[in-house]
């Protein structure tokens, strides 16, 4: 089977390559979509990959197997992706698109298809080689070991949304190298966008936050100063961004609340929400435990993973 196909359109674009995962299914159809007019912001170029698990026979239902007709699969895939590149170019017909049929798993398929210059853009369910990708190893796969960011479109908020994120990035802040990442990745995309950026800090009172020696400092001033120290280090963490974009709306949030809880709040009509791959403190272990699911799963807005080697 062939793993390349020749580009359905005019070269790529000397702008950022966006690789999308493709199979024909709604979810799929929607990553192209965000895809194309990403592409068309930042004067770049989309890359519809169609990915077919390799195997080599089939159990049929009375017993035995049989070997699959690989003419037909890539006949198959070929037409579907025919579809994409057409509705690709009846959004945006200047986007350069180009194809690939590869014979390997999804998570694979994407990850030879991507570098470090380059985004890769899922649905949140697909057919086929993409089926169930939030459900199992094949997100955690992609997130971990993809070398640029990974974007995982979400089911959007309807009917309209108010609050901190509308209509904004939102991006999560610890302190961690990953998270300067993606402040800087979220207020590069902002910049292009033409919107605004709000920065939240999830925080959490330690579980002995009294002082030792019988000093007996009521609850409430020792939250005010736990915030007002969570919120010097936000200012501290987003300084070097804000100076180096300094046309972006930036505001700052510090909240005392769970990580997963401010940024899904907070994901009601917002443009997408930004998160590191790795931190500490609110969004510790954010792609190993129940942080990343809760964001992927309940967010309704893209989710963007960006990772600290990204460029």
């Amino acid at each position: 089977m062939s793993t390349d196909q020749a580009p359905a359109s005019s070269p790529a674009a000397a702008g950022t390559v966006f690789v999308v995962g493709y199979d024909g299914s709604p979810t799929s159809r929607q990553a192209l979509t965000w895809a194309v007019e990403q592409a068309r912001l930042r004067q770049g170029s989309v890359r519809v990959v169609y990915a077919v698990p390799p195997f080599t026979q089939a159990v049929t239902p009375f017993g035995g197997s049989i070997t699959p007709d690989f003419t037909v699969i890539e006949q198959a895939a070929e037409q579907v992706l025919a579809s994409a590149v057409a509705q690709a170019h009846s959004l945006a017909p200047e986007v350069p698109v180009d194809t690939r049929i590869i014979n390997d798993s999804a998570p694979a398929a994407l990850l030879a298809s991507s570098d470090p210059d380059t985004v890769l853009v899922v649905g949140s369910r697909g057919l086929g080689g993409f089926a169930e990708l939030l459900v199992g190893s094949t997100a955690v796969q992609l997130a971990t070991h993809a070398r640029c960011p990974l974007v995982v479109l979400r089911p959007t908020a309807t009917g309209g949304g108010s609050g901190s994120g509308a209509g904004r990035i939102v991006v999560g802040v610890d302190g961690s190298a990953a998270s300067e990442h993606a402040v800087r990745w979220a207020m590069s995309q902002a910049a292009t966008a033409g919107v605004g950026v709000t920065a939240v800090r999830a925080w959490r009172k330690p579980p002995l936050a009294l002082p030792a020696g019988g000093d007996d400092l009521p609850e409430y001033v020792l939250a005010d100063e736990l915030e007002a120290a969570e919120a010097r280090l936000l200012a501290e963490s987003l300084a070097s961004a804000s100076a180096q974009f300094p046309d972006v709306d930036l505001r700052q949030e510090v909240v005392h609340a769970d990580a997963v809880e401010a940024l899904v709040a907070r994901s009601q009509a917002a443009v997408m929400v930004v998160v590191g791959s790795r931190g500490h403190g609110g969004f510790s272990s954010l792609l190993l435990g129940s942080v990343s699911h809760g964001v992927l799963h309940h967010a309704r807005c893209p989710v963007v993973i960006v990772r600290p080697a990204t460029r």
